[in-house]
């Protein structure tokens, strides 16, 4: 089994219109998003939730009305301002760190558990979608990234899956570090410009940090020639593939309204340009051919 994760450095380069055509190309796969903080994989792939959990971490103190006596000792202690005039603790503004609950003379402070989000396994026409979503103003995104990276793992296994095709979040942080930990391969999707090539060069020295093999595409490269021949130039320096470059296309503008991969809506150049980068992936049979 082969996992290969798609990411990028930042936002809206294209990386879950390349994930999503994978997901249609590749024959016995299992999908996971793990943009948990912004999931929007399942607009595309539109998923049959079969099994739906709670996802728990983080702590966030409670006061016990009946055992407070109302000596403030908790709101003056308080570096977050959590506690509020009536002796309640404004769950938004509590960090966890559960100093006034070892602080409180009478013990009328406990420490519970948040219901952090949700993540699911759900069917799709494309297979198996394992995906999350964090709760609002939660933190631990990279903790659920393991989870649902587990989860999508136990799946593959139960149906012989020949690869796991993992949507990652943009960035550098915890979730993409989550995201990449272990996989076969990390395609980074970029776009010509400057802001892009300097958080593609970001992601990439993450990934060779972590010894994952990486591979490159530039999407609507036409918009700006010069710039792609510095990623291509740039990418020859630090020894990356670039593995295919995508034209701006409006099929693929029209693919994402119409709720489809491109591979479904087009037989362009895009998609066959997109056919291309896939069949480039699946030359690699092991993690020594990809480096």
């Amino acid at each position: 089994m082969k996992q290969i994760v798609v990411i990028s450095g930042k936002g809206g380069t294209g990386k879950t219109v390349i994930t999503g055509a994978f997901a249609s190309l590749a024959k016995s796969k299992v999908m996971a998003d793990c943009d948990v903080d912004a999931a929007d994989l399942h607009l595309l792939l539109k998923p049959r939730i079969k099994e739906r959990h709670q996802f728990r971490s983080g702590l966030t103190a409670v006061i016990n009305k009946d055992k407070c006596t109302g000596c403030g000792l908790c709101s003056e202690l308080c570096r977050f301002n959590a506690v509020e005039e009536n002796f309640s603790i404004d769950s938004i503004s509590c960090e966890g760190c559960a100093f006034c609950s070892y602080a409180c003379p009478v013990k009328a402070i406990e420490m519970k558990e948040n219901i952090a989000g949700e993540w699911f396994i759900s069917d799709t026409r494309f297979g198996s979608l394992v995906h999350a979503k964090l709760g609002i103003a939660e933190e631990n995104s990279g903790k659920l990234v393991a989870l649902v990276r587990k989860k999508a793992k136990e799946t593959a296994e139960k149906i012989n899956a020949e690869y796991i095709i993992i949507d990652g979040s943009p960035g550098i942080g915890c979730a993409v570090i989550a995201s990449i930990s272990g996989v076969d391969c990390a395609l980074v999707v970029t776009e010509p410009s400057l802001s892009g090539l300097h958080d593609a060069d970001r992601v990439i020295k993450v990934a060779k940090y972590f010894k994952i093999p990486v591979k490159l595409v530039v999407n609507k490269y036409d918009l700006n020639v010069d710039m792609t021949e510095k990623i291509e130039e740039y990418c020859r320096k630090e020894g990356v593939s670039v593995i295919g470059k995508i034209r701006f296309d409006k099929d693929i503008v029209r693919s994402m309204v119409d709720g489809k991969t491109i591979i479904e809506y087009s037989t362009g150049e895009s998609t066959e340009r997109v056919k291309a980068i896939w069949e480039r992936l699946r030359e690699c049979s092991s993690k020594d051919a990809f480096d």
